[in-house]
């Protein structure tokens, strides 16, 4: 009895301690202990759960993935309405709303709470006792699905509530989404596995959402953020601002940069400066949302049928616009995928003028059902990469034909192959000359050999006028026959020799990068070369022997031995090695490695040295270069024009450098 007494007392110590800690690094971004340390912790307690399954309760933090796959989503009744907040899309009607509100509340002078509009998917979490009870999504806002089990997974979510609110019955909404880092870690890790890429951060979030099998769930890089308390006056809150503080205490991520503004022209000015500082953020927001601060008058105000009149959402200017598709083209990547491509009527879009727009596969265009003709809407994924969004079906003319994805390669002519579980269809030939012409301009690249001056249309001239059959004819290139070709010279001609000479003495984890073969980036190249430092080595390693290098799996693995089994890209190698080129990795430096066990990101311009002089002087000297910041990051090194790792780095107070600092770290 005394032992059973004596593990319930450890098991209850260790669910406070890691809630605590869960509060520290979800909620405050300010963690105290390391990722190994915490594991510590979470694998004692599910020891003794296992030793004392009668301590097991549904709260505690070893169960967020339990149970049977789900057969569908049953529903829940919201206890108030989730409504929605009607939109404005300029100054003007922001001032309008605050006349709107005065006119209904005579006398008094609101102040309003200015918060970002994260694009999510809206869900409302019941937590009775201070256990999370139940979560739905939105539905029709009366009743949503019963998503309890896959909400449970989001290790941002307390399964218990922290503080004296804890024991209450508290119901809180907020918004589940994907961040932006997450998005492309998975989708990197989706295109590793030879599985069907995310579209946008959203769709990914609500996606997984609705997946029947919570496991699957936990798998995905879900967070949550929490912007009000449904019982708030029960609980003895009385602002929206107050509410926010509360979400915190509770050990909820409260939503952030919320501001407290006087009046409705402070407003106007914070939602002008977010419009600016949104590409700041790690996640997508496409707005700002306002709401009366005091709740007895949000009481007051009430609401129509359909949206609260207490508050309203400031939509960003659009990022999306309409146009007409003209055409559907075909497009041959560097490893044979064909992507199909729309070819639209130029419209502005988020600063720049848009005339193409990636339709990504088939399968998208049938779930778009996008025809030559059909007035489309597009955006930019992550303000970056034009797409196709929604097709406006009600202004479709006529009976357009359907696009069907070719048979053969629109390039070389060759039959197209069908990879079974991929949405994608690929080209096979290797010496298809759009596959040639794309691993040319990829060798070439500033993150692989980096060959300046060899562009895509020089790259088009040399492959068309038969100079180069390959990246290893690249090192037998004449500057006579340059100097001949449209537009170059003989001074375009010589710099191009010379960036080509220079190029032979890169590092050979570069050079395996430069190859292209399919699945292998940067960071896996470096794992690869790290394992298997020569060419020669790499050629004689199995399938299996290289599946056990760091970062390489099955299907990296298999990638890597097809590619070197191609009799083609043997030749090309074998021009690479008769050049000259790195074909083996340099020995580790003997003396002290200042940066040994260092994982280092860099973000912005640096003044002497490129971003992969630096990475490549980090690796050297011990360090890990990584893409992307997390808790486990030990420094940031930031150049000018630095984006969204310096805010995400200062957010979870991960060490900062300047250029200076590094070059002192380097012993430069």
């Amino acid at each position: 009895m005394g032992a059973r007494k004596g593990a319930a007392e450890r098991v209850e110590k260790l669910r406070e301690l890691i809630r605590h800690h869960d509060r520290k690094y979800y909620g405050e971004a300010a963690p105290e202990i390391s990722d190994t340390e915490y594991d510590c912790l979470l694998a004692e307690l599910a020891g003794l759960e296992r030793d004392h399954p009668a301590l097991v309760t549904p709260d505690s933090p070893t169960q967020r993935v339990g149970g049977a796959l789900t057969g569908g989503f049953a529903t829940v009744a919201h206890s108030v309405p989730m409504l929605s907040l009607d939109n404005t899309y300029s100054a003007d009607e922001l001032r309008a709303f605050d006349e709107r509100v005065k006119k209904l509340l005579p006398g008094e002078a609101p102040g309003y709470v200015v918060e970002l509009k994260v694009d999510g998917v809206s869900v409302a979490l019941r937590y009775e006792g201070g256990a999370l009870a139940t979560a739905a999504t939105r539905g029709d806002g009366a009743r949503g699905d019963d998503v309890t089990a896959n909400v449970r997974t989001i290790r941002s979510v307390p399964l218990r509530l922290a503080g004296a609110r804890g024991r209450a019955t508290v119901e809180v909404r907020g918004e589940v989404f994907m961040p932006r880092s997450g998005f492309e870690s998975a989708n990197r890790e989706r295109e590793r596995a030879g599985e069907a890429l995310f579209a946008n951060p959203r769709n990914a979030a609500a996606g997984s959402l609705k997946l029947l099998d919570p496991a699957e769930v936990a798998k995905r890089p879900l967070d949550a953020l929490f912007y009000q308390i449904v019982n708030a006056t029960e609980l003895g809150v009385a602002t929206q601002r107050e509410a926010l503080d509360a979400i915190a205490a509770m050990g909820l991520r409260a939503s952030p940069h919320a501001q407290w503004c006087g009046d409705i022209e402070a407003v106007v000015e914070r939602c002008r400066e977010w419009e600016e500082r949104r590409r700041e953020l790690d996640y997508d927001t496409d707005g700002m949302v306002v709401k009366v601060d005091d709740l007895a008058l949000c009481g007051l105000l009430g609401a129509t049928a359909k949206s609260a009149r207490w508050g309203i959402a400031f939509k960003f200017a659009a990022q999306a616009a309409r146009t007409v598709v003209r055409e559907i083209v075909v497009q041959v990547g560097r490893t044979g995928r064909l992507t199909p491509v729309a070819v639209l009527d130029p419209v502005p879009v988020a600063g720049s003028t848009v005339s193409r727009a990636t339709l990504h596969n088939r399968h998208e265009i049938e779930r778009l059902d996008v025809r030559v003709g059909d007035t489309v809407e597009i955006e930019k994924g992550g303000d970056v990469i034009p797409k196709v969004v929604r097709v406006l079906v009600g202004e479709r003319k006529g009976r357009p034909r359907r696009f069907r994805m070719p048979g053969r390669c629109p390039v070389c002519g060759q039959p197209v192959a069908e990879i079974e579980g991929e949405a994608d269809l690929r080209c096979e030939n290797v010496a298809c000359p759009a596959q040639v012409k794309r691993a040319i301009e990829h060798f070439a690249s500033r993150g692989a050999m980096d060959i300046a001056g060899l562009g895509p249309a020089l790259v088009e001239q040399l492959v068309d006028g038969g100079l180069a059959a390959d990246y290893g004819d690249l090192y037998s290139l004449d500057a006579a026959a340059l100097a001949a070709l449209p537009r170059m010279g003989e001074r375009s001609a010589a710099n191009l020799v010379a960036a080509v000479e220079k190029s032979r003495s890169r590092p050979f984890s570069r050079v395996l990068f430069a190859l292209g073969v399919r699945h292998v980036g940067s960071r896996v190249a470096e794992a690869i070369a790290e394992r298997f430092p020569s060419m020669k080595a790499l050629r004689g390693a199995g399938a299996e022997e290289l599946a056990e290098a760091e970062e390489v799996g099955p299907v990296i693995a298999a990638s890597v031995r097809a590619f070197l089994s191609s009799k083609r890209n043997l030749e090309a190698i074998a021009k690479l090695e008769r050049a000259g080129v790195t074909m083996s990795a340099a020995r580790a430096r003997s003396g002290p490695r200042p940066l040994a066990g260092m994982t280092i990101v860099l973000t912005g311009s640096l003044e002497t040295m490129t971003r992969e002089e630096a990475a490549a002087a980090i690796t050297a000297a011990g360090g890990r270069v990584s893409g992307s910041v997390s808790a486990r990051t030990s420094l940031v090194v930031v150049g000018s024009d630095a984006g969204s790792k310096l805010a995400k780095a200062r957010a979870l107070g991960v060490r900062t450098a300047d250029e200076r600092e590094l070059r002192k770290l380097l012993g430069r």
